[in-house]
């Protein structure tokens, strides 16, 4: 007979874990007393597991989206998607048919409107998984790497991104950023986030990564990574290295195909492995797959996902770690390629993986692990594994002992003045100077007050912030500047880089917002016509550092790096060129030469100064 049970229940079974963190007395890890913890811990833990039908265990194993802003009362567009992809009407069916364990909320899904709305839809999920037949609260997360990657947009608090904090290059400024975020992220009742990006960037054709990285130098992206991991976890919210065994060296975007990486073992243990080595020790809550082959690990070249040789043989076995692991989105092409989505959620259960996320179809892949265990192809005692991680973790945030936030609480933690000027005193140490020439930088109002700013100006991350050219000539007119805004897009046409170059006429400099820069690009087309009119051209690459090696030979006097389009990297960079702060920023990847890629045009580590 399947017993209810209450609330009261399950939080006092599960209360004596978390007495350090309501009562302040440490509890040291490693010590006969932090072991005693664990074990009683364990064994709540275990009794609550009992308890669950097989239909809930399973649930526990799933991080699923759902589209509304409301757990009960979504928009009727969103009941329409639900019902649709999932078969329910809303997050709090979803909870109660599937029993998920965690929810992931996107900004495409109308999870994240703002910050109020945000803590509402946390607490009518936390109600619903309390609300089952075994009460639960869930984990819920969300991508909120900041820079390019952002979920939750203004009013919330936005930072630089991975690379533009490695071009600042300080690790206090990396651990402040993680606290920032995730004490917003808590705050809105968003407990576990999928970042930071553990992968060391070293191919400047990386599709997916890039300037998600930190950088190109394994030791520095792990310096980096603790710092976050600190940052974030200090907050209260879990934090997740992504993506094992490392995605920095790939030229396909898993999202649409299967990468492959061909590192030697040897290569992989230096390059790819520090940054997770250190998340481990550092104490991270989460790992996340990725979907990528690595012959050197496992023959088979089933993606790391699928890869029982990688998750539990290298994550588990070698690098000791015991905590939550979760998968890259299943919906995503790369683990899809080689088996069917019946056979992927198993067998990354059968790899050693705890949570499942975001499955394309979560009613086929919930019935294949139901299935897999009923058959005896999964044991339940390896499922009750996952499901004891995924309740530690839980516990550990405080889930089990009140999983609510609340209006007050958002309003005195998210978007508040002191965080925002952190993030645009942390973004002004990341911005890097590449090249000026005749010293045109800092930029004189006196001598060069008229301004165009031209380029590129691709989406907000968050949906909230931008457009780009708008916000550079805003900035630049805050200080003192006549800025007028043209956006000529990622590929301007002959007419528009016309209408560009008669608007350059009269004015005493053009900035240029470049964005990943190729050789055919019109955007070379643009910065060579503008800057043969002989008005002085700066470039600022708003995503990619490598832009620069692609615009050799049009005649820009002076170029940056900011790393993001977001608004506090591009206020800082504006900043930076009026001079009203220094360039601090140092490449934390080599720019190489377009016509000779062997060979470094920037090496890491070079940055222009105006201090001598």
């Amino acid at each position: 007979m399947h017993h209810r049970t209450s609330r009261r229940t399950l939080l006092t079974a599960t209360a004596a874990t978390a007495v350090a963190a309501a009562t302040g007395v440490a509890v040291l890890p490693g010590t006969a007393q932090a072991a005693a913890a664990r074990t009683s811990s364990d064994s709540r833990l275990k009794r609550l597991i009992a308890r669950m039908s097989l239909e809930e265990k399973v649930g526990q194993l799933f991080v699923m989206r759902v589209y509304g802003h409301s757990a009960t009362e979504p928009d009727q567009a969103d009941i329409d998607a639900n019902l649709k992809e999932i078969g329910v009407r809303d997050a709090t069916e979803l909870i109660s048919t599937y029993h998920v364990g965690g929810i992931i909320y996107f900004a495409w899904a109308h999870n994240t409107r703002d910050p109020h709305q945000i803590a509402d839809l946390s607490n009518g999920i936390q109600r619903a998984g309390l609300a089952g037949p075994t009460p639960v609260p869930l984990l819920v997360s969300t991508d909120q790497e900041h820079g390019i990657v952002c979920r939750v947009g203004e009013p919330a608090t936005l930072l630089p991104g991975a690379m533009a904090l490695g071009a600042g290059g300080s690790r206090t400024d990396a651990r402040t950023a993680g606290r920032i975020a995730g004490a917003e992220l808590a705050a809105l009742g968003i407990n576990q986030n999928y970042a930071p990006d553990a992968d060391v960037n070293v191919n400047p054709a990386n599709p997916v990564i890039g300037v998600r990285s930190f950088g190109s130098d394994p030791d520095s992206v792990a310096g980096m990574v603790t710092a976050q991991v600190k940052g974030y976890q200090s907050s209260g919210v879990a934090s997740t290295a992504k993506h094992f065994p490392g995605h920095g060296d790939t030229s396909t975007d898993s999202h649409t195909g299967l990468p492959v990486i061909s590192h030697t073992r040897e290569q992989w243990a230096e390059l790819d492995a520090p940054p997770f080595r250190a998340a481990v020790a550092a104490g991270i809550d989460s790992i996340m797959t990725a979907h990528i082959v690595v012959p050197a690990l496992d023959p088979s070249e089933d993606p790391a996902t699928l890869s029982h040789p990688i998750l539990t043989g290298i994550l588990r076995e070698e690098l000791g770690y015991d905590g939550v692991v979760v998968t890259d989105a299943l919906g995503m092409e790369g683990v899809r390629t080689k088996y069917g989505d019946e056979r992927v959620p198993v067998l990354a259960l059968l790899a050693g993986v705890d949570q499942l996320l975001n499955p394309p179809d979560l009613k086929v892949a919930w019935n294949a692990v139901l299935n897999a265990v009923r058959s005896g192809e999964i044991s339940e005692a390896r499922i009750e594994e996952s499901i004891l991680r995924i309740l530690r973790l839980k516990t550990k945030l405080g889930l089990f002992r009140d999983p609510y936030v609340t209006h007050r609480g958002v309003d005195r933690t998210v978007g508040i003045r002191s965080h925002l000027a952190d993030a645009d005193r942390i973004a002004e140490r990341t911005t890097t100077l590449l090249a000026n020439t005749g010293a045109l930088l800092p930029l004189s109002r006196r001598s060069h007050r008229n301004l165009l700013v031209v380029g590129a100006d691709p989406a907000s991350p968050s949906g909230t912030t931008g457009p780009p050219t708008t916000t550079l000539a805003g900035a630049f007119t805050e200080l003192g500047y006549t800025a007028t805004a043209l956006s000529t897009g990622t590929a301007p046409t002959q007419a528009k880089i016309a209408e560009a170059v008669a608007a350059a006429q009269g004015k005493d400099a053009v900035v240029v917002g470049t964005y990943n820069v190729t050789a055919t690009s019109t955007q070379r087309t643009l910065v060579s016509a503008l800057a043969a009119t002989g008005v002085p051209v700066i470039t600022v690459a708003i995503r990619n550092p490598y832009d620069i090696a692609q615009l050799a030979g049009t005649g820009y006097t002076a170029s940056l790096a900011a790393y993001s389009w977001t608004d506090v990297e591009l206020r800082a960079a504006v900043r930076v060129i009026a001079g009203r702060a220094d360039p601090k920023g140092r490449l934390p990847v080599p720019v190489q030469r377009a016509d000779a890629p062997a060979q470094a045009l920037y090496p890491v580590g070079y940055g222009l100064s105006y201090r001598s």
